[in-house]
This record gives structure tokens, C-alpha cells and sequence, in this order.
């Protein structure tokens, strides 16, 4: 299949221009991220768990962004007129050492990112079953991932057209790996989602408070969205050889960072709203319908959401019960 598309020298200086207005983006996010972990915290209470992924996924993106301007700088520059075939054949080598560290970076942040989203689920699930396909799809993004990296340096360099020179298996491998890496984020934020959601709903009918869960939800959602929908379209540009896989790809790198620091952000709110609310009235009330019900618990032990599930003693009968929330298993 002939490359469609923009030419591809100026695919990758428009990407690396993409990667720079979305990097500015995670480098605010990544801010309001690390003082929503650290704001009003004494040290021995920060989430150290969460804010080493945070400044982990924070210098990995940072080293994109900088191995891809001198990759850009390389071919535009530096090797213009010495490198056979001039910029468009260098950027069209796939065995070129800026693009394998490129990819290796980019398959090392989507395995830190997803493994997080499991970790997650199993924090708000507290079951090792809920994450066996997880775990089974982030081990294919792995196996994937490095073998992609391996048969990009083992590539052809004898075509200035970036496609013809991976064709054959290395798309195969590449396509594994979009595909991975979009079932395990789209069913961990799934699964994630939906325990939270169910949470929220079992506690709704006795709690006369305004929701405190409902907005995680709507982030989780639209993060998971934002990626699995950045996601397709690389991955379709990529099987009709659309040069346009650059820009995108390269965007995917601060996307992923900005997916888990809004959520987190988010998440930081909710505990200071939930932590301002009054021990008046509203709880005094709920003293009345002890009940065994999992209920969402703020906390800082579990690492990730700061939710987890508690048991509560039940003293409702099946008739008392009517009207309220159900006892679960």
C-alpha cells in the first residue's frame, strides 16, 4: 500500500510541534498534580507511591520531548545533506536510534500507565480475579511492545518510504500492540468505573450528602475515552500507512501523563470537599440505620484513589431495610 498523507519529513516536524503544545499542557497538570499530593500535608503523609509515578511518568514524557527534537533537529539539520536520500530516507529508517529510544520510551510510559489502571482496580475491588485479564492484555502489551522495538532495529533502511520498510511482520507487532494496549486501558477504566459507580449507588439512599464519587467516574470516563480515542486513530492512520501516525503517536506520550494527573487532581478535590463537609446533623442522622454496606472510605494507605471498602455491622431486617439501602454480600 502507497504512503498516503503528508510528506513525512513534515509529518515529524509537525508531531514534535503537537508533542510540545500537549507537553506545555501536562507540565501544568503535572504542577497542579504534585500540590494536590503535597498541599497541606505533613511529609510522613504524602502518597509516596503515587507521586513517584507521577515524577516517573513526568520524566519520561520530558525525555520524549527532547529525544524527539534532536531526532528532528538530526534528520532537518545536522544529516541534511550527507544522509542518502536527505531528510525524508532519515526519517523513513525505522532502525534509526532517536526512533528506537523514541519507542522504547513510549512502550515503558504505556506500561507504567496501564499497570497503575490495574493496580487501581484492584485497590476499589480488593479481588485478585477482577484483574486476571488485566494483567493476562499488560503482559501482551509487554511481549508486544519490546518486540516492536526489537524488529524496528532490525528493519530495512532501503525504502524512503517509512511503511515499505516495515512492512511484513514488525506490522503485525505494531498492531498487537495498539490493540493491547486499547482492550486493557478500556477494560480496566471499565471496571474501575463501574465499582465506584456501584459504590456510590448502594450509599446514595442513606447518605443525605451531596455525591462525592460521581465526578471520578466522569473523569475516569473521559480519560479512558480521550486515550482509547487517540489510541484509534493511530492505529488506523498506521494500517493505511497514513503518515499522519507520527504526530499522533507522538502526542500519545504526554496524553497518557495528562490522563492520570487529571484524575488525580480530581481525586484531590473530592478529599478536600469531603473533608470539609460538617459532622453536624447530616452524620448524626445516619447514627439511626447502621447497616452492613461497603461504603467509600478516604484514606491515603491503599496508594492509588484513596477509596476503599469497609463492612459495617448490620442491625436492619429485610422489612426495615425497605426504603434503604440493601445489605451486600
Amino acid at each position: 500500500m502507497a504512503t498516503t498523507g503528508i510528506p513525512l519529513d513534515s509529518a515529524c516536524l509537525l508531531a514534535v510541534a503537537l508533542e510540545g503544545i500537549v507537553y506545555g499542557f501536562s507540565i501544568l497538570l503535572f504542577i497542579g498534580t504534585i500540590w494536590s499530593l503535597t498541599a497541606k500535608q505533613r511529609i510522613q503523609n504524602i502518597n509516596r507511591p503515587i507521586a513517584a509515578v507521577a515524577i516517573l511518568l513526568f520524566v519520561l514524557s520530558t525525555a520524549h520531548m527532547i529525544v524527539n527534537i534532536i531526532r528532528v533537529e538530526d534528520g532537518l539539520v545536522k544529516y541534511r545533506d550527507t544522509y542518502p536520500g536527505g531528510p525524508v530516507a532519515f526519517f523513513a529508517d525505522p532502525s534509526q536510534k532517536t526512533l528506537l529510544i523514541l519507542r522504547g520510551l513510549y512502550v515503558l510510559q504505556t506500561m507504567l500507565a496501564d499497570g497503575v489502571v490495574i493496580y487501581r482496580c484492584y485497590v476499589v475491588w480488593q479481588s485478585v480475579w477482577i484483574i486476571i485479564l488485566p494483567c493476562m492484555l499488560w503482559c501482551s502489551v509487554t511481549a508486544t511492545g519490546i518486540s516492536v522495538v526489537y524488529y524496528y532495529s532490525q528493519a530495512s533502511n532501503a525504502s524512503t518510504d517509512f511503511f515499505a520498510n516495515v512492512v511484513g511482520e514488525i506490522t503485525h507487532w505494531v498492531t498487537a500492540f495498539f490493540a493491547s494496549t486499547m482492550a486493557t486501558n478500556a477494560l480496566s477504566s471499565g471496571l474501575l468505573a463501574y465499582r465506584i459507580w456501584m459504590i456510590e449507588r448502594n450509599v446514595s439512599e442513606v447518605r443525605t450528602t451531596k455525591s462525592t464519587l460521581m465526578p471520578i467516574v466522569r473523569m475516569l470516563m473521559d480519560a479512558a475515552v480521550l486515550y482509547t480515542v487517540v489510541l484509534f486513530i493511530g492505529l488506523i492512520c498506521f494500517v493505511t500507512s497514513n503518515n499522519g501516525v507520527e504526530p499522533v503517536v507522538e502526542m500519545i506520550m504526554p496524553i497518557i501523563s495528562i490522563t492520570f494527573y487529571m484524575v488525580l487532581i480530581r481525586i484531590a478535590i473530592n478529599r478536600q470537599k469531603h473533608t470539609d463537609l460538617p459532622s453536624g446533623s447530616d452524620q448524626s442522622n445516619l447514627q439511626h440505620y447502621p447497616m452492613q454496606v461497603h461504603v467509600s472510605q478516604y484514606t491515603r494507605s491503599d496508594g492509588t484513589y484513596g477509596i476503599a471498602s469497609e463492612d459495617r455491622p448490620s442491625t436492619f431486617t429485610a422489612d426495615s431495610a425497605k426504603g434503604y439501602l440493601q445489605s451486600e454480600s
